[in-house]
């Protein structure tokens, strides 16, 4: 009796932790994404499909985040995940792309998404 008391504690110990964490991922990532789409793009251009990737077949997404000054313009990018063949393409595209002028600069996250055609 006892053991199995303790083994249903530890089970709602581990289920409270588990939702616990759920949300503060789940309220901790909206919170990220909205700080990162809070200006609008306003000049994007596609990224060209490297050669070596549509030799591979490759295809997906991958995220880039850029630091964009008051202006609009792209100071810095940052490649936060996605394949290494098609990184460098989307972090060269983000680079030339325009956002909304701002009082200051901005954190922006975006996704590049790569399909073989």
């Amino acid at each position: 009796m006892i053991v199995r008391l303790i083994s249903v504690r530890r089970c709602l110990r581990w289920c409270m932790l588990l939702v616990c964490g759920l949300a503060i991922l789940l309220l901790g990532g909206a919170g990220a994404q909205q700080a990162g789409s809070a200006r609008r793009i306003v000049q994007r251009s596609a990224a060209p499909y490297p050669a070596l990737a549509r030799s591979m077949a490759l295809q997906g997404t991958v995220k880039v985040e850029a630091l964009v000054a008051p202006d609009g313009s792209v100071k810095a990018v940052e490649i936060k995940g996605g394949h290494p063949v098609l990184a460098q393409a989307a972090a060269n595209s983000v680079r030339t792309w325009k956002w909304e002028p701002a009082k200051a600069e901005s954190r922006e996250t975006v996704e590049v998404k790569f399909l073989p055609e």
